[in-house]
């Protein structure tokens, strides 16, 4: 089963793999009413904002029956608006501006055609769609470990005044169970300069951290001893990445590498399976590949699958250090 693109509704597609034969789970799946992929079947378009999130709850449930007991799932999701149905996605494409273009909302496309308002969502109320999911995914068994954000540095301008331009998304890590795999030293990262003096400054006695130093007790009385020498620091929540260079013709939500790549180092080991229910353009796969790496790509798109599997295909094998 390893190393192969399944084509199939994500729900199915699962549901023909094993219990525990999957390492981690590395996602992002459509996001609630932005884009129609055009394919009977997709996630994104439900009636409300209750049923999209029961139905992502009932794949990530299969997710985690086909994890590892210590396997976890970094699941990249961002935040969607209720519309009041007069707005630029009401207008044709062509007089919509470019940066809302890449979304494809045609009139009478099925997003269009999706309500603007539930109940206790008004029109313009931003959903909660990314903690809807994080707390629903809790309730149902996950253990919901890490709330990480991507600062999009390059994110796309919004036609917007009356709130500031979103240039973040969530990066959500759960867990099957209470110990799971976790290589922080992976993705370490190198220490600031101001880190760096505060941790020289701190042996001495004269200092004034010396006295915090003698007393805390969160990092041990010796904690700036042992931190001399350090280059590196445990990862932060905050993750400053650019979005995807490669590009696919059709596909305009693509995972970015840099975003993928700490998420398999982290959770898994050279020769682990990473899985991918959303498989897209195949990001998680090639990035999969080039690490060492196997995959399992799940997607509903035919031509999504071909275009992945044409892009992984072109990455060479890797070469493994002994160690790995």
């Amino acid at each position: 089963m390893d190393n192969q693109i399944i084509c199939a509704d994500a729900l199915d597609g699962l549901r023909s793999l094993p219990d525990g034969c999957i390492s981690m789970c590395v996602t992002s799946p459509p996001y609630y009413g932005l884009r129609d992929y055009g394919i009977d079947g997709q996630i994104g378009t439900e009636q409300s904002p209750a049923a999209y999130i029961a139905r992502l709850t009932e794949v990530f449930r299969e997710v985690r029956r086909v994890l590892r007991d210590d396997g976890t799932l970094w699941l990249n999701i961002a935040d969607s608006y209720a519309g009041s149905g007069k707005g630029l996605w009401s207008r044709p494409v062509a007089e919509q501006p470019p940066s809302k273009q890449a979304y494809l909302q045609e009139t009478g496309s099925v997003p269009a055609d999706m309500p603007v308002m539930w109940d206790g969502i008004k029109p313009k109320d931003m959903i909660g769609i990314p903690w809807m999911l994080a707390f629903a995914l809790r309730r149902d068994g996950w253990y919901l470990r890490s709330d990480i954000i991507w600062n999009k540095i390059n994110c796309l301008p919004e036609s917007v005044s009356d709130r500031p331009t979103k240039s973040y998304e969530h990066l959500f890590l759960l867990a099957k169970s209470r110990s799971y795999y976790y290589n922080s030293d992976a993705i370490k990262e190198p220490i600031t300069d101001s880190s760096r003096a505060r941790y020289e400054h701190g042996r001495s006695e004269d200092n004034k951290y010396h006295a915090f130093c003698s007393v805390q007790t969160i990092n041990g009385s010796d904690y700036f001893e042992r931190m001399q020498g350090r280059e590196t620091r445990n990862k932060r929540d905050v993750w400053h990445i650019s979005t995807n260079s490669f590009r696919m013709n059709g596909h305009f939500a693509m995972f970015p590498e840099k975003l993928v790549e700490p998420c398999i180092l982290a959770g898994s080991a050279a020769g682990d399976t990473v899985l991918d229910p959303f498989f897209g353009s195949g990001t998680t796969g090639a990035v999969a590949k080039r690490l060492g790496r196997r995959y399992i790509g799940i997607d509903i798109n035919p031509e999504y699958c071909r275009k992945a599997q044409e892009r992984i295909d072109e990455i060479p094998e890797p070469i493994l250090r002994e160690e790995e």
